[in-house]
């Protein structure tokens, strides 16, 4: 089979997850990879960027695709199953009410967003814990981890970010962002690339949340002053980075 041949962002994102992984020991030798496939360009990027990582590490790790429909249309992950059968990649999908839920009379206390991610991730880590897995990837980018920096700051008066790696159940399992250093444009390059099977979100929420206003105003104020849009990103992304190292050598 001839090698596949890359085009600069392709590398880019598979470089970039690669220095980021080693530089955080983010897997080893036998682990065990959930990959949260929500169906959006982050996910399959992801999945894609992992697979490029499979055939370039010193050692062996194992890959399965978690896939938990919220409900709202209950067949439009449909591409995913063909394309994973086609490489090899074990899987396990799902169909819930979460999606509905949220946004009914069922979810009375909070924004419909932080219900259905809750109940989401939850039931990952029920699927991590059910297969045996050891880590468990999102494919959150460079512009989540400023967006949760913001949003963190903004409505919960804390400075938090979106941790690079993280152990959770006295380390049973680990939830890892490959990504975390790659922007959303890099993404975007590489999803038309590799000719991904992307599906539209159908939740009535997706464009129309506080999450998306506080990027909307940050991409505003980005756009009148040269320079803060990679100063913010290279700071956090800094921040981060160094957290996850002084984590790793405590």
């Amino acid at each position: 089979m001839a090698k596949e041949k890359l085009s600069y962002a392709q590398k880019q994102c598979i470089g970039s997850a690669g220095k980021l992984m080693q530089q955080t020991e983010m897997i080893h030798p036998g682990a065990r990879i959930g990959i949260a496939m929500s169906g959006g360009m982050d996910s399959w990027v992801l999945m894609k960027t992992l697979l490029h990582r499979q055939k370039i590490v010193p050692f062996t790790f194992e890959m399965m695709a978690l896939h938990i429909n919220p409900g709202f249309d209950n067949t439009c992950h449909a591409p995913l199953a063909p394309w994973l059968i086609k490489h090899g990649i074990p899987y396990h999908i799902e169909t819930t009410t979460d999606g509905p839920d949220a946004h009914s009379d069922v979810n009375k206390n909070n924004s419909p967003c932080f219900y259905c991610a809750m109940k989401r991730r939850t039931r990952l880590f029920e699927l991590c814990k059910q297969y045996g897995l050891t880590h468990l990837a999102f494919g959150h980018n460079a512009d989540d981890l400023v967006g949760t920096f913001l949003m963190n700051l903004y409505e919960g008066g804390s400075v938090r970010g979106m941790s690079i790696k993280e152990d959770f159940f006295n380390g049973d399992l680990t939830i890892i962002r490959p990504l975390l250093m790659v922007k959303k444009d890099i993404i975007r390059k590489c999803v038309k690339q590799w000719e991904l099977p992307l599906w539209d979100n159908p939740c009535p929420s997706a464009f129309d949340s506080r999450r998306k206003d506080v990027m909307d105003d940050f991409w505003e104020l980005a756009g009148k002053y040269k320079n803060l849009k990679q100063n913010v990103f290279n700071g956090l992304s800094r921040w981060q980075l160094g957290l996850t190292l002084d984590s790793k050598a405590k």
